[in-house]
């Protein structure tokens, strides 16, 4: 029997900003409701919570299944929930899960930022993991692909949100 690895997806997002301001935008939850906006979700809700020296950042939201492969679909259906959990114990780290409730696999890991010369760098890495025999790894590429497009996307909105400032 051969063991399937997960897919790692990596992600570096670079602002013009200060360590303190990407890190409130992150916290901010009409930052987070302007990105779901701008992914075309169907429905989105956004909730920011302290705990500690941090925050918990929740995210769920429902994407339409429209061009994702039929093999895929069947899977997934004509609508994906997808809830995004990101634990930030400190200014500049979080743990982050991602999941679809009550599909097999998840996406787990974490959130970097990084200031230098007024600049601050996002690295999220992560892991995808689908524990379905034979299209898993098909999947994971899937999921990672998609993951990959909504993280550009927040990019995007990240440099516009900060030069409204």
């Amino acid at each position: 029997m051969m063991c399937r690895m997960a897919k790692q997806i990596t992600h570096v997002m670079t602002y013009d900003a200060s360590l303190a301001q990407v890190a409130a935008m992150l916290a901010d939850a009409g930052f987070r409701r302007e990105v779901c906006e701008r992914q075309g979700v169907i429905r989105s809700e956004v909730d920011v919570e302290p705990r500690g020296t941090g925050k918990v950042v929740r995210i769920e939201q429902v994407q339409a299944a429209d061009g994702i492969p039929s093999f895929a679909k069947k899977f997934v259906g004509d609508e994906i929930e997808i809830v995004q959990t990101e634990t930030w114990g400190s200014a500049d780290r979080a743990d982050v899960t991602v999941t679809i409730p009550g599909k097999p696999g998840d996406m787990t890991g974490s959130a970097v930022l990084t200031e230098s010369g007024g600049r601050t760098t996002e690295k999220v890495d992560l892991t995808v993991k689908v524990g379905i025999p034979l299209v898993g790894g098909k999947l994971e590429g899937l999921i990672g692909d998609l993951l990959l497009k909504a993280l550009r996307t927040e990019e995007r909105v990240g440099h516009e949100w900060l030069a409204r400032g």
